[in-house]
């Protein structure tokens, strides 16, 4: 069998909440295979958010292992993770997350100049990233002079600047209207049908049903697991 994309072996994440544990995670056994199109569901508080936090190295389990492509992230020291997430990890927010002080040619590049990319390479990928996303004639603008549809592009070629592995998107569409949804959606499932594997948190239904695959989340286990039988049109 070949190497999953992302293991999850036993992944437990307890939370202290005064004089109470509250299990966010338990005993979580998931893989996810490069190049897939997984929508994880589920009510408030069945652990979404934590799973995906997670997987994107921003959290650490308390028990379990967490292997990405093959490496067991979970023993990794912080500026480790860090490069990792840099690199191999694409971030897609409700709340899109770009700096305000930057222009939007200056948020896609900042996951580059983080990692120390020469300035050449960073204009020459900054430039076609704002050609690719249609926002060429936007590049000099701040975030509060673009559009939520603008913001969320602007986002997008971030968060594959450096070519990662998986994109994790938490509610991408959550603060836009349907036009401009279908929008970034049809952007993100782009990406995917080149290759890049795609996890979407939403409590859309409509939405998550046009993944290939639906996790649901209840009480922090997986109780569903399922795949379409047919393609996405």
């Amino acid at each position: 069998m070949n190497e999953p994309l992302i293991a999850l072996s036993g992944v437990e994440r307890v939370f202290q909440l005064g004089d109470s544990e509250v299990h966010a995670l338990h005993q979580l056994d998931l893989r996810i295979d490069s190049g897939e199109y997984v929508a994880v569901m589920g009510p408030s508080g069945s652990g979404k958010s934590t799973l995906l936090n997670l997987l994107g190295l921003l959290d650490r389990p308390n028990a379990g292992t967490y292997r990405l492509e093959g490496r067991d992230v979970t023993t990794l020291s912080p500026e480790e993770q860090a490069r990792v997430r840099s690199e191999r990890i694409g971030f897609v927010f409700q709340s899109f997350h770009l700096v305000p002080r930057l222009t939007a040619a200056e948020n896609i590049a900042l996951p580059m100049v983080l990692a120390g990319t020469a300035p050449s390479e960073r204009r020459k990928r900054v430039d076609q990233a704002l050609k690719d996303y249609g926002l060429t004639n936007r590049a000099g603008h701040r975030p509060n002079e673009l559009s939520g549809g603008q913001r969320q592009r602007v986002a997008i070629a971030r968060a594959t600047i450096m070519q990662p592995a998986v994109i994790l998107a938490d509610e991408p569409t959550g603060t836009l209207d349907r036009a401009t949804g279908e929008e970034v959606m049809r952007l993100l499932e782009e990406l995917n049908g080149k290759g890049v594997t795609l996890i979407v948190v939403t409590h859309d239904a409509a939405l998550g049903a046009r993944a290939q695959r639906q996790l649901r989340m209840e009480d922090g286990e997986l109780r569903q697991d399922s795949r379409q039988c047919a393609p996405r049109t």
